[in-house]
């Protein structure tokens, strides 16, 4: 017996610590959601390790309401790469976390996360194609209601330090009552 309540604890504490939320992120989650809807015009430079444009492509993000203020619905396209993948954006109150899950027509499933209120979200660590590991973080900054930015870093050594992957501008090119 003395020995199950410690461990209760240790299995209750962290779920219901990272249940926690604050409503002003919560709040701020949600209207980032609200400003991702509607078409997007998206200009990507993907990046050398030394953070010099290898390349440079423009596609569009289309995201639309599945529930309102928790859940989009949404695609993207890059034609000059023949990219197109399929996307969720989401809120979790209870987990605390806003999400966003993309698979392509390779059907490799990306799951990026971080906290509510947030403007960095991670993928898991995945294996590369070397037998190593790596792991992407995504930031979003300069975020106004026409546009923003969004820039993916990959580490292979389990964060101590991150190269650049993208950086990506968008640009509303739909109306705003969406």
């Amino acid at each position: 017996m003395r020995l199950l309540v410690p461990l209760m604890f240790l299995l209750i504490a962290p779920v219901s610590a990272f249940a926690e939320s604050s409503p002003d992120a919560l709040a701020a989650s949600v209207q980032e959601l609200r400003n991702s809807a509607g078409t997007w015009e998206v200009v990507t430079e993907f990046l050398a390790e030394d953070g010099s444009v290898a390349n440079t492509a423009k596609g569009n993000y289309q995201f639309d309401w599945v529930i309102e203020d928790r859940v989009l619905q949404g695609s993207n396209s890059i034609p000059s790469l023949n990219m197109k993948s399929g996307i969720l954006f989401y809120v979790s109150e209870e987990r605390s976390v806003i999400e966003m899950v993309s698979v392509g027509k390779d059907g490799k499933l990306w799951i990026m996360t971080g906290p509510l209120g947030g403007d960095t979200r991670t993928t898991q660590p995945f294996a590369t194609q070397d037998g190593g590991e790596a792991q992407l973080r995504f930031t979003r900054y300069n975020v106004t209601e026409r546009s923003f930015e969004s820039r993916m870093e990959y580490t292979e050594d389990g964060g101590e330090s991150w190269k650049p992957g993208n950086h990506q501008v968008f640009t509303r090119i739909d109306d705003l009552e969406k």
